[in-house]
């Protein structure tokens, strides 16, 4: 008999890095990634696969299709897909996403539920241990599995602040691929105390002005250029980052400051893409059997 799962995570945005303090914050955006298991009894081995890039790094969704086995005690074999609306290594969480849709694929698959502070806490655990992630992004991950915004203590695996909110966002994405494995995070620790007056500004509730900042201090000690963000900022933009260890910058927009800035920088003369998108404030989910409704 086969036993088969399907559910989708969001991606997410920036608003503090926590690679220099190990204290984040991040907002979900309206890109999905979405993942089928298929499990059977027995012992073997979980195979993975990345849809679109073939020959792509499979141990983050394989490892973390274990972990959930290894929680519920039960022996299983199969497989599990992932296919993803967001831009792979460009610092908008496809890992954290990639990792929840596979737990709540996972769990789909055999009818079990888990608490789902519990299911995040799993899918950064899975990160760790392949090495996709310096700090196993609790932050990223929160904002991935439950939308809307969030403030997190990374090495404590704390919640400290989570709202929704409505606003609009664009995204650039250059071609380029960065990996979060690959950052310096000498240089970032660097910026820790300035990083952490950033934090601060999250935990008050100033996301746009807590984003910036960061933009700045990382762009600066990862080797980013910071003209996007200016080029923002002379659009009126209030909130504009780089997300993770980049490549993608993000910004908070309205009409006005949005329609500025998409023509800015569709001027960088840098290969990538635009993406309009919106801060997401729904959970991940589980997809029903025979739904063909990848938008729900």
């Amino acid at each position: 008999m086969t036993y088969t799962g399907r559910a989708y995570a969001l991606g997410a945005a920036t608003i503090v890095n926590a690679v220099a303090t190990w204290k984040g914050a991040a907002f979900a955006v309206d890109l999905k990634t979405f993942a089928d298991v298929e499990l059977n009894k027995g012992k073997g081995e979980i195979s993975g696969t990345i849809e679109g890039h073939p020959g792509a790094d499979t141990r983050l969704i394989e490892r973390t299709v274990e972990l959930v086995l290894q929680y519920l005690d039960v022996q299983m074999k199969g497989s599990v897909k992932t296919r993803s609306e967001i831009p792979l290594a460009s610092g908008l969480k496809s890992s954290s996403a990639a990792a929840n849709a596979t737990v709540l694929a996972t769990l789909d698959a055999l009818s079990e539920e888990m608490e789902p502070i519990d299911a995040v806490k799993l899918g950064v655990q899975a990160a760790l241990d392949v090495g996709v992630s310096i700090t196993g992004a609790f932050d990223d991950a929160c904002a991935s599995f439950f939308g809307g915004v969030v403030v997190t203590d990374n090495k404590l695996k704390e919640l400290e602040r989570m709202e929704k909110k409505e606003k609009d966002v664009i995204i650039f994405a250059p071609d380029r691929k960065t990996f979060s494995s690959a950052t310096n995070i000498a240089r970032s620790r660097l910026i820790a105390p300035w990083v952490d007056m950033a934090y601060m500004l999250a935990l008050e509730g100033d996301y746009e002005k807590a984003m910036t900042l960061n933009g700045f201090l990382y762009c600066n000690a990862l080797g980013f250029d910071t003209e996007p963000m200016i080029l923002a900022l002379e659009a009126g933009v209030k909130g504009v980052t780089l997300s993770g260890t980049g490549p993608a910058y993000v910004a908070i927009v309205d009409d006005v400051s949005g329609s500025k800035l998409k023509e800015s920088w569709s001027q960088l003369g840098i290969s990538g893409s635009l993406i309009s998108t919106k801060i997401y404030n729904e959970e991940a989910k589980k997809i029903p059997v025979g739904s063909n409704n990848e938008s729900t």
